[in-house]
């Protein structure tokens, strides 16, 4: 048990968070984080480092996620380097459309209560789950039975956390007038071509300089990245071999000291 315990020790914070989620996709992508902030990969590693102090929140996440009948299963390949962008980034508003049991929802909350500032968006139009377990043909982003958006999000992260249910093609427009800026964006909603350019030019006005946007399974979204990051100049940056992107909206010159796009 001890030389288990002195594995386990040697082990980066983002491998051990990863098993407590019981999915090895979220292992972060140091290199992907980094290339999005601009900044160098020791920036994003401390950062990561964190990962030790909400360990109890991941294993509740995961118990509740066991729970509701779903077994291996992170939702969201990437929530450690979301926590990342919001550490790093400290925005002001944070949006995301697509909750389900609220994996990306949690660790975007986990951020936003360590800077002590900011609030998270959400936008969700839930998929019931039609049985008491889910089907071979039914998506795990269905709600189970009695649960509701954000199910395996624990308590304690829920103050201040703005949870709108319903569509976003009603919802976003809304909420886009309401917030002053939008420092990090998260599409994991319906994924298909003309939704994701609608959430993308739906939140582009509110954008800040340098803040990050991200969409989640674009193989089924076409050409609508694409031609997002086109119109506004950004270089798309894709998490190794998957379909999950992002961009990092271009800061102008006068405001980066005279390099408009830091290199990645």
């Amino acid at each position: 048990m001890a030389k288990v315990r002195a594995h386990l020790g040697r082990e980066d914070p983002g491998t051990v968070t990863a098993r407590l989620l019981g999915d090895p996709r979220a292992r972060p992508n140091v290199r992907w984080a980094a290339r999005l902030l601009a900044r160098p990969t020791r920036d994003v590693r401390a950062i990561l480092a964190e990962c030790a102090s909400f360990a109890d929140t991941d294993r509740i996440i995961r118990e509740r996620q066991i729970e509701g009948g779903r077994s291996s299963y992170a939702q969201f390949r990437a929530p450690l380097e979301l926590y990342t962008f919001v550490r790093i980034l400290r925005p002001d508003h944070v949006v995301e459309t697509g909750v389900s049991s609220g994996v990306s929802s949690a660790h975007i909350l986990l951020a936003l209560k360590r800077n002590k500032e900011g609030v998270l968006h959400s936008i969700d139009r839930p998929i019931l789950q039609r049985g008491p377990e889910l089907g071979a043909r039914e998506t795990p982003v269905a709600l189970p039975p009695g649960r509701r958006s954000g199910w395996a999000v624990p308590e304690e992260l829920r103050t201040g956390w703005d949870l709108r249910i319903g569509p976003s093609e009603e919802l976003l427009p809304r909420l886009v007038r309401q917030l002053p800026s939008i420092g990090l964006f998260l599409h994991d909603s319906r994924h298909t071509p003309v939704h994701l350019a609608f959430e993308l030019a739906t939140v582009a006005p509110r954008l800040t300089p340098g803040a990050i946007v991200l969409a989640d399974n674009t193989a089924w979204t076409g050409r609508a990245f694409p031609r997002f990051a086109r119109q506004i100049g950004a270089r798309i940056i894709r998490r190794g071999k998957s379909d999950l992107v992002g961009l990092r909206v271009p800061v102008p010159a006068s405001l980066s000291g005279g390099v408009a796009n830091p290199a990645s």
